[in-house]
């Protein structure tokens, strides 16, 4: 049997990434309907670490180093115990779509902290992606109830912009951190670390006294297997698969998709209000993700094609050895 391309492999990716993550905020809501937010989070992401960890150890790869398990403490931390344990938490007030909707503006995080770190100057795609994203979220948010229509919890708004900054924070850097050569291992160990984290956060904070397990529904039962292995094991592969496989500003090109896709699953399966005050959200924010990804790295990527052009055109000579 023929073994699919790194194109397939990167397309394939980018599908997972694109529709599975879009339908895990809905499986989120119905998750905490019955098991409080981060003890849900936490065992979601103990389970799904164990068992992508331990198949990479079974299959013979290399045993991670002190090194290794202080990096990948770092990512799982920002990436699963802040990003996803706030994502999981504000679920309890703010419904799945507008939660996406909220968490599309991560690509503008990624691209503002790529320009910090390369010194790239701005574009004007970027202003105008920043004005049209400003107002995005002031739309659906309505702090003074000017729209009117549905209502959006601020608390929990401003805790998902929080926990995007830090998705993108940690996301740049795994790019460059020591992690094991096995995926498998490398995200298993993050899911465990932020999995312990979240597990640790939710007794400090007394989730246990509202856990009763004979209270769990089958839909909540099931929301947590379809996380575990559709949202952990093949999503967040995926998104570390592509992280690493190109640029931060096409990898957070999910966040074009994921608003929809859960806006439509949000409304069609889960009964959420969709309005003309969220369909208007939606089009600033994925309109201002498409400004800044793609009108303001162009200058970013010229730049890069250009310095990686001389870097190769500059090898050949280094390597030539002195008659």
């Amino acid at each position: 049997m023929q073994q699919p391309t790194s194109q397939q492999k990167l397309i394939a990716a980018f599908a997972a990434l694109y529709f599975v993550w879009g339908s895990t905020y809905l499986g989120i809501r119905f998750a905490i309907e019955t098991i409080p937010p981060l003890l849900m989070a936490g065992i979601r992401f103990v389970i799904a670490g164990s068992l992508m960890y331990f198949w990479g150890v079974l299959r013979g790869h290399e045993r991670p180093t002190r090194a290794h398990w202080k990096t990948a403490a770092i990512i799982g931390l920002m990436l699963l115990l802040v990003g996803n344990g706030a994502l999981s938490w504000s679920e309890q007030i703010i419904p799945s779509g507008v939660a996406a909707l909220l968490v599309a503006v991560t690509p503008l995080w990624f691209v503002l902290l790529e320009w910090i770190h390369g010194g790239v100057r701005p574009t004007v795609g970027v202003f105008l992606g920043l004005f049209l994203g400003t107002l995005g979220i002031i739309v659906l948010i309505d702090p003074a109830n000017l729209v009117g229509g549905l209502s959006v919890n601020i608390v929990g708004a401003l805790v998902l912009l929080g926990s995007s900054i830090c998705w993108a924070v940690g996301s740049i850097y795994s790019r460059r951190a020591s992690l094991p050569s096995s995926p498998a291992i490398a995200n298993g160990m993050e899911m465990l670390v932020g999995g312990v984290g979240l597990l640790v956060i939710g007794t400090v904070t007394g989730e246990w006294s509202s856990f009763h397990p004979s209270a769990i529904t089958i839909r909540s039962m099931l929301a947590v297997a379809y996380l575990i292995v559709f949202g952990s094991i093949i999503g967040f592969s995926s998104f570390v698969y592509v992280l690493h496989s190109t640029t931060p500003a096409r990898a957070s090109t999910y966040a074009y998709v994921n608003p929809i896709v859960a806006v439509l699953i949000g409304w069609s399966i889960g009964g959420e209000t969709l309005g003309g005050r969220v369909l208007l959200a939606a089009a600033l924010i994925v309109a201002a993700v498409a400004a800044i990804t793609i009108l303001g790295t162009r200058k970013n990527t010229e730049v890069l094609e250009k310095l990686q052009t001389n870097k190769e055109s500059d090898e050949p000579a280094k390597n030539v050895e002195q008659p």
